[in-house]
């Protein structure tokens, strides 16, 4: 099955983003650069001495970056070989020329770079808008996906929570530019507490150093010209994904994965409602399901060694049944 599955749409072309500031990298970590057509990703590895490790990749959410999965890889390195990607417009990967920030077009991005590199089948890991990202790749390419592992994705809900509607109305035209007038005074500082307080069960349980690290890389975004217009079409490239019908409807989708799948929903998560843990539970079949009562939305940054135990419990669990 080739990526042409999914609908190419026209590319239009924009000038190289600009390098703004050092993207901060962990101990054990590395970056590179992989160009493919109309696309340049930034791909976050921890390489690994050990030879046969299952390839691994990590998609992040809306807003967000590979360095979301900088608490968990190190977690599963003896075990996989991981690598994270920025999606397009997101952490150090440019804009797509394509100017497609859709879930499809994210979709494509990701398949694209395994069809490159070779790498599949591999353990996928998504979050919020890389789970619905993810679910869509498992979806129309199953030779790409050996387990997939899903925290708090970003699936189709009838009736949002509240604390959810500031996000969904980046989606509307102008909002973005609006929000950005109506908080130009606000700092850093700012600007990262209102994230954690959004993001996280317990923003208290973030160590001084992180929080550091939260408000440096958000200094840098703020300074690429693309990151509000980057934030605003994903954000309605998710909107958008929750209206289609059909088999192009990520319910739908989740029906169609073939591979074993852990679900991860946090009890206090502002973003994706906990009460759809169990329709996802019953779309996905087969699945494993993890609730953590007291994590938010980015529970593989909170409760990162319960999140891997769990994996490894899944893994494990295959091998046995084959």
């Amino acid at each position: 099955m080739s990526s042409t599955d999914l609908p190419e749409t026209l590319a239009a072309a924009v000038a190289p983003a600009p390098r703004v500031g050092a993207v901060r990298v962990a101990d054990g970590e590395e970056l590179r650069s992989v160009s493919l057509p109309g696309l340049t990703l930034n791909i976050r590895a921890r390489p690994n001495q050990r030879s046969g490790l299952e390839p691994s990749l990590f998609v992040h959410g809306l807003g967000g970056s590979s360095q979301n999965w900088s608490a968990l890889m190190p977690l599963l390195d003896d075990r996989l070989d991981c690598e994270a990607v920025d999606l397009p417009g997101f952490g150090d990967s440019a804009p797509p020329d394509d100017g497609d920030y859709s879930v499809t077009g994210h979709a494509r991005a990701v398949i694209r770079l395994l069809d490159s590199a070779g790498r599949g089948p591999v353990h996928l890991f998504g979050n919020s808008l890389g789970g619905a990202v993810a679910t869509r790749v498992a979806a129309v390419r199953p030779d790409l996906v050996r387990t997939l592992i899903l925290v708090s994705p970003a699936l189709p809900e009838l009736r949002a929570q509240r604390t959810a509607w500031p996000t969904a109305l980046l989606a509307v035209p102008g909002v973005a530019s609006l929000f950005t007038r109506m908080t130009k005074d606000w700092t850093a500082e700012d600007r990262t507490r209102g994230v954690m307080a959004l993001c996280y069960g317990d923003p208290g349980k973030v160590s001084p150093e992180a929080f550091r690290a939260a408000v440096e890389e958000m200094e840098r975004r703020l300074r690429l010209p693309y990151f509000w217009d980057a934030m605003a079409r994903s954000a309605r490239g998710v909107v958008d994904a929750y209206t289609l019908g059909g088999q192009h409807g990520l319910w739908r989708q989740a029906e169609r994965v073939l591979a074993p799948t852990l679900l991860v929903y946090g009890g206090r998560d502002q973003l994706v409602g906990f009460r759809m843990a169990r329709r996802a539970a019953a779309a996905f079949r087969g699945s494993r399901l993890l609730t953590l009562p007291d994590a938010g939305h980015v529970a593989m940054m909170e409760y990162p060694e319960v999140v891997a135990q769990a994996f490894r419990d899944l893994v494990d669990d295959c091998g046995n049944r084959s």
